[in-house]
């Protein structure tokens, strides 16, 4: 085979691979839990791809690819151990007393699918988002929001009222950038160890404070229960002494009896102990 037949060989085989080539770059496969926004020559043409399969102009069209499943971003101590998409060191702050706290939370979204071509042309591609509106405005009002609270309320648990706080203010921020908040939760707050030796010393003193009161009701309730006693056995002494009182009388009277019968006897208290009726 000559120069001549190899070059005419190779042009068919050109064009065959050029239009094979250029089909195989109007061809496109959209994944489940995914969205693809079309561009043509850079400018997105609104124009989406839905889960399945689909033409678009080669070279002149593009796609950029979105994720519609549920999206984690997570900022913790120990972001390496992490299992959120992406990850990110805890947000640094101070309550409202001045304590410095850490918060460790986690932001669950997705993209709304409807506004995916107005975030290729605003905001850019899913790490554009994580960056430009998740990670940016979660830190932002978890700083702040957490400021408007004491630490001891932080410090007990009870961080309901603050997380709801930083959700309600970020969700209508994540709906005008296209984004759909799932939830917003705070993970934990990590307080200077000097804040916790200093409630724990309030523990203490707190539980020295209950433990003497009881102490001191306690001594309180064996004194009423000594006087009550004391003046039961003085009252059962005063009617022990009135009855020996009483039969001492009778014992003198009867020794000192002249054998006359009187008509009434009675005790030392003036009491009737019997009387005699006349014959």
């Amino acid at each position: 085979m000559n120069q001549i037949d190899i070059q005419r060989l190779v042009k068919p085989i050109a064009i065959i691979a050029a239009i094979a080539l250029l089909a195989l770059n109007s061809f496109r496969i959209v994944k489940a839990g995914t969205i693809k926004v079309v561009t043509r020559f850079g400018r997105v043409t609104g124009r989406m791809l839905r889960p399945g399969a689909h033409f678009i102009i080669p070279i002149a069209e593009g796609t950029i690819t979105y994720n519609t499943k549920k999206v984690t971003y997570e900022a913790s101590n120990d972001p390496k151990r992490s299992k959120a998409n992406y990850t990110d060191i805890p947000v640094d702050t101070t309550t409202l007393d001045g304590q410095q706290i850490e918060l460790n939370y986690t932001a669950r979204f997705s993209i709304d699918p409807t506004k995916a071509g107005w975030i290729a042309n605003n905001i850019g591609t899913e790490a554009d988002i994580v960056e430009k509106i998740v990670k940016t405005d979660t830190r932002i009002h978890a700083r702040n929001i957490a400021r408007e609270f004491n630490a001891a309320d932080l410090y007990t648990g009870n961080i309901s009222q603050v997380q709801k706080a930083i959700e309600d203010r970020l969700r209508p921020i994540f709906e005008e950038n296209g984004l759909l908040l799932d939830e917003f939760g705070i993970r934990s707050i990590a307080f200077t160890d000097d804040y916790i030796s200093a409630i724990e010393a309030k523990q203490i003193e707190k539980e020295r404070v209950i433990t003497e009161e009881n102490i001191a009701k306690q001594e309180e309730f064996r004194k009423e229960a000594r006087i009550t006693r004391a003046e039961g056995q003085a009252e059962e002494q005063r009617l022990q002494r009135t009855t020996l009182n009483d039969a001492l009388l009778m014992k003198m009277w009867i020794e000192k009896w002249s054998g006359e019968v009187p008509n009434v006897v009675t005790g030392d208290q003036g009491n009737l102990l019997f009387q005699i009726p006349n014959p």
